[in-house]
């Protein structure tokens, strides 16, 4: 598994626990309910970052099979482009979903006062 995945694992499971904190009737401190949301919004910057830095990884790698001299065709270097975006691409989506799921809890933290 990867480590996006597992990053996007732990952002749903700590958004059902603090949903299930804010639905049931535990008692719980205001300043703690909002700290527990914090990390769904930071691992899903996380997720961000570490989807960037894949996509680095893997432009500097064609680019160093590129200028060993090799001649590639343009078809092939625009898929090697394609393909290594494909972990920023996922890394954005888990953001929005972190950041989505982190409105959202933090609305019913909110409306629960």
């Amino acid at each position: 598994m990867g480590i996006l995945s597992i990053v996007f694992l732990a952002v749903l499971v700590i958004a059902v626990v603090n949903g299930a904190h804010l639905v049931g009737n535990k008692s719980t401190s205001n300043d703690l309910r909002f700290l527990r949301t914090g990390y769904i919004k930071t691992l899903g910057l996380f997720a961000l970052v570490l989807g960037m830095l894949g996509q680095f990884i893997g432009l500097f790698s064609a680019l160093d099979i590129i200028s060993s001299g090799m001649e590639i065709s343009p078809a092939i270097m625009a898929q090697g482009v394609k393909v290594s975006m494909i972990t920023s691409v996922y890394g954005m989506i888990i953001f929005l979903v972190a950041y989505l799921l982190w409105f959202v809890l933090k609305s019913l933290a909110a409306k629960k006062n």
